[in-house]
C-alpha cells in the first residue's frame, strides 16, 4: 500500500497490465471512430494532456475538454484511426508508457479527405486497478490531403 495515496502498489502480473492497456487503446480508437463520446471519456485521466499540434491541434489539458474539442473537430467528419506494432514499457506498479504506430483517415462533409500516418507517444496510469490515458502526444510522418472537385481545402484539426 503506498502510504501518500492509499492506493495499492502491488505488481499485478506484467502480461495483465500490458493486455488492459492495449485493450484501452482499442477502446480509445473504436470510441473515437464511432463517437461514442462517453465510451472515449472513459479511457481518460481526468487531467489528461492531449498533444495534437502536429496535426494542427494545440495542448489540451483535462478530460472534458479534450472532448470538447474533439466534438467540434471531427464530430461531423468519418473517421477510421489504427494503432499498430505498440511498445509498452510498465515503469511501475501503476504507471506505463507506450508508442503505437497509427493510421487514420478522415472524411469531411464536402468530400475532402485527409489520410495520416505517425505515432502516438503516451504514458498511462492505473487507478483503482483500472488503466487510462494520462498523456498522449501525437506525432506525425505525413498528411496526405485530397479536395473534392472545386471544394475548399481540409480544415485543420484545431
Amino acid at each position: 500500500m503506498n502510504s501518500s495515496t492509499g492506493r495499492s502498489t502491488s505488481w499485478t502480473d506484467p502480461k495483465d497490465d500490458r493486455e488492459a492497456i492495449l485493450q484501452l487503446k482499442a477502446r480509445y480508437f473504436r470510441a473515437m471512430d464511432t463517437k461514442d463520446w462517453s465510451g472515449l471519456r472513459s479511457v481518460f485521466a481526468d487531467d489528461v494532456v492531449m498533444d495534437t499540434t502536429a496535426s494542427g491541434g494545440g495542448v489540451i489539458t483535462g478530460a472534458e475538454q479534450f472532448l470538447a474539442f474533439l466534438r467540434e473537430a471531427i464530430g461531423d467528419v468519418v473517421t477510421v484511426h489504427h494503432g499498430h506494432t505498440p511498445e509498452i514499457e510498465l515503469t511501475s506498479p501503476t504507471t506505463a508508457t507506450g508508442i503505437w504506430a497509427m493510421e487514420d483517415m478522415l472524411r469531411w462533409p464536402d468530400g475532402s479527405q485527409m489520410h495520416g500516418f505517425g505515432h502516438y507517444h503516451e504514458s498511462y496510469e492505473k487507478l483503482d486497478g483500472d488503466w487510462y490515458i494520462k498523456t498522449s502526444i501525437l506525432t506525425r510522418l505525413r498528411m496526405d490531403f485530397t479536395d473534392p472537385a472545386g471544394g475548399p481545402a481540409p480544415r485543420p484539426l484545431g
